[in-house]
């Protein structure tokens, strides 16, 4: 931990009705993902920005959200508060999109607080999504926070056990069997270490059509994790996690009363949304309407002893 005062500091100003804490929590993995966590009703995000490392603080005075940077990236992370915090997302017409529809009507005037993230950094968000694919919640945080322990580093500022995301070289140039232990398998870290070999060229890409068409090139990585991390890295409102084991039964069961659906359903019921078909899956799992369960959950593995 270094740094108690912050290097820079701004004030934001969000639009009326902004939830600061919904929005900011699409950004962390639960409430304690070594990266990004609420402390004391503070936000803290800490992420490699091309200065090195930074750490922003965003917390409610008022109306207003103040950011505050620490680390060599602060000018970095104080510069992108906005972006982090939701405050570029662009909603225009989607309320008009969507009053067609009762249920998304509703849950569009209930969350219109509820804004898009856009950090900008890529691997970080990879590197969790590779670790969430096709397991458990609790199986991925395992992973993700023994990972971020033990390539990353300390972050800069007054929180103590906040990390910054490990530098992609560092996996890169690890075996695969280093991962056992925190819960991987030889495929995901594979995935990792390939994702991590390319990072530098990742992080240049200039928007979500790019980064999608460069991250599916990668051997491992699908649309599922594409979507996963455009959504939060470019803050792209029509980024669709094709793929996933509940949000096609949610999309299903919330717009048509249907209890199970498919990729193929989902799609088509999510068509009348082109441009925000990602936020419509963000606004019906912050109101809750999963579809009904059926059958036993998915088991939690163990890969350490492999």
């Amino acid at each position: 931990m270094t740094g108690t005062a912050p290097t820079v500091g701004r004030v934001l100003q969000p639009p009326a009705g902004y939830h600061a804490a919904g929005s900011l929590r699409l950004l962390a993995m639960g409430v304690h993902d070594p990266c990004a966590r609420f402390v004391d009703g503070t936000f803290w995000w800490a992420t490699r920005t091309p200065a090195g490392p930074g750490t922003l603080g965003l917390r409610r005075v008022g109306a207003e959200l103040v950011a505050e940077g620490y680390g060599p990236g602060a000018e970095w992370v104080v510069e992108r508060a906005d972006a982090v915090a939701g405050l570029r997302d662009d909603l225009t017409g989607f309320a008009e999109l969507v009053a067609g529809h009762p249920v998304l009507d509703q849950l569009a005037r209930t969350h219109r607080g509820l804004r898009l993230p856009a950090t900008g950094r890529l691997f970080p968000r990879l590197l969790r999504a590779i670790l969430e694919q096709k397991v458990t919640g609790q199986e991925a945080y395992r992973a993700y926070a023994a990972t971020v322990r033990h390539f990353g580093a300390p972050a800069p500022g007054p929180v103590r056990g906040l990390w910054t995301p490990p530098e992609p070289e560092a996996i890169a140039a690890a075996p695969y069997w280093v991962f056992h232990p925190f819960g991987v398998e030889q495929r995901r870290a594979d995935t990792l270490r390939r994702a991590a070999a390319v990072a530098d060229r990742l992080e240049r890409c200039v928007d979500a059509v790019e980064a999608t068409r460069r991250l599916t090139a990668i051997t491992g990585i699908g649309p599922w994790t594409a979507a996963e991390v455009v959504r939060t890295v470019f803050g792209d409102p029509d980024a669709v996690s094709v793929g996933d084991y509940h949000i096609p039964n949610m999309v299903a069961w919330a717009l048509a009363g249907e209890a199970r659906g498919d990729d193929s359903r989902m799609l088509a019921l999510l068509a009348p949304y082109q441009g925000h078909r990602g936020r419509v899956c963000l606004l019906l799992t912050a109101g809750g309407l999963h579809a009904p369960r059926f059958g036993p959950r998915m088991p939690i593995r163990s890969f350490a002893r492999y």
